[in-house]
């Protein structure tokens, strides 16, 4: 039995110049990861008839499954239909349940008149399966091509992954794929090198079907197994044995034994013990909140937070003394422990984290230079402080510092310090 792999060409001028990330790649390859799909290749290429043909054929001498996302809207920049239908030797026609889909639309969900130009989203090629969006009015196409299949999706994430949602069934149903399975250690306290040192010998004794990959990202690194299979149940347990032994190498740097963002595992942590916390935030300006209210389900332990970008907030709202600002600035252990007693009594939480730092690119000193952050986390009854030194840009120093903070919580709720 072969493997069965994907292309993806994502097309828009926008996205070749920067002025809009490519998410729809990552989570398009996901959902193929999930049912065992393997991605071959991603291309992006401009609105530019000679440079989608080149792609598409590319895409269909490297795989079987060609995924096609941006190029569908109503504007003349829009290309990837007409180009689509040249390629495929078709004629436009009106598909009359994608014309009922865009006069519901604009009648009832936009409340306006549907122009003629949003009314030209119906017409299709006619050698293409129709897939209709429900969540905007470019409807999705199938083509067929030798041995190959192309699925034409709009660039909008939110209607991409409408579509996909009835694209992944008919993959499943059209290809017998092995089951991929994937087992991930989140560690932290230990760089990438030194870890590769630690299990050196595991790594090299891993049977060639199973794969270990690092991912490092500012004070964590995933380890990842990986292995494919027919027999998913010889498969699973063929990983699981070797899971099993990487676990117990690395059980001193262990955070989890489970694909987990840091603020999801902080959530658990909370949500076991029935515990709440709330966040001060001065240099993060909201940015930890803001990674613990993307976890589904986090009102239950999250309460809320003060964004105390100034003294005088948080003197006013966080009760941190005049005379501990005026002694050791804004920026010192002092005021983020102050500022954490203060969201405790505000938010009357179990648990609270508070920030304070110079983020960059100015307002350092010789003695607290660009990166210098102090977090606090704990109760009322006990806390821990640590310095920080980030070296980032301002942008990836508030990222980094979110997420140290999120991790020194962690290791307080763990170990109570």
């Amino acid at each position: 039995m072969e493997n069965i792999y994907a292309s993806i060409i994502t097309i828009g001028d926008e996205l070749l110049i920067g002025q809009v990330s490519d998410t729809n790649s990552a989570w398009i390859a996901q959902q193929l990861n999930k049912i065992g799909i393997a991605l071959n290749n991603r291309i992006s290429v401009g609105d530019d008839a000679p440079e989608i043909r080149k792609a598409l054929d590319f895409g269909s001498k490297n795989s079987q499954v060609v995924l096609i996302t941006g190029g569908l809207g109503p504007t003349n920049d829009d290309i990837t239909k007409n180009v689509l239908c040249e390629y495929f030797q078709g004629k436009m026609i009106v598909n009359q349940a994608s014309l009922e889909n865009v006069k519901r639309l604009f009648e009832k969900v936009y409340k306006k008149p549907v122009s003629e130009v949003n009314l030209k989203q119906a017409e299709v090629p006619d050698v293409c399966e129709v897939i209709q969006n429900q969540r905007g009015s470019a409807p999705g196409m199938v083509f067929k091509k030798d041995d190959s299949i192309f699925i034409s999706m709009p660039g909008v994430p939110y209607e991409m992954q409408g579509i996909m949602e009835e694209v992944i069934p008919m993959l499943q149903k059209k290809f017998h794929v092995p089951a991929i399975i994937h087992k991930t250690i989140l560690t932290s306290g230990i760089g990438e090198s030194a870890l590769a040192e630690e299990i050196k010998d595991f790594e090299d004794k891993l049977p060639k079907e199973i794969r270990l990959a690092y991912l490092p990202n500012y004070g964590m690194v995933r380890l990842r197994l990986s292995t494919s299979g027919f027999d998913k149940s010889k498969t699973e347990n063929a990983i699981k044995n070797q899971f099993t032994a990487l676990k117990e190498l690395v059980k001193e740097f262990m955070v989890a034994d489970e694909d987990l963002t840091m603020q999801q595992v902080v959530g658990k942590l909370l949500l076991e013990n029935n515990n709440t916390i709330s966040t001060a935030e001065s240099c993060t300006g909201g940015a930890i909140a803001s990674l613990i209210t993307s976890v589904a389900g986090s009102s239950a332990y999250f309460k809320g937070s003060v964004v105390s970008y100034s003294n005088e907030i948080k003197q006013e709202l966080l009760g941190v003394k005049k005379e501990t600002l005026d002694a050791y600035g804004a920026v010192s252990e002092q005021t983020a422990r102050e500022m954490l007693s203060g969201i405790l009594k505000k938010m009357k939480t179990d648990f609270g984290i508070a920030v304070t730092g110079i983020m960059g690119p100015g307002g350092g000193s010789e003695e607290k230079p660009v990166g210098t952050v102090y977090v606090a986390v704990g109760n009322k009854e006990d806390q821990a402080v640590q310095k920080f030194k980030q070296r980032f840009t301002r942008e990836k120093n508030i990222e980094v510092t979110s997420v140290m903070a999120l991790n020194l919580m962690r290791k307080f709720l763990v170990n109570g310090d």
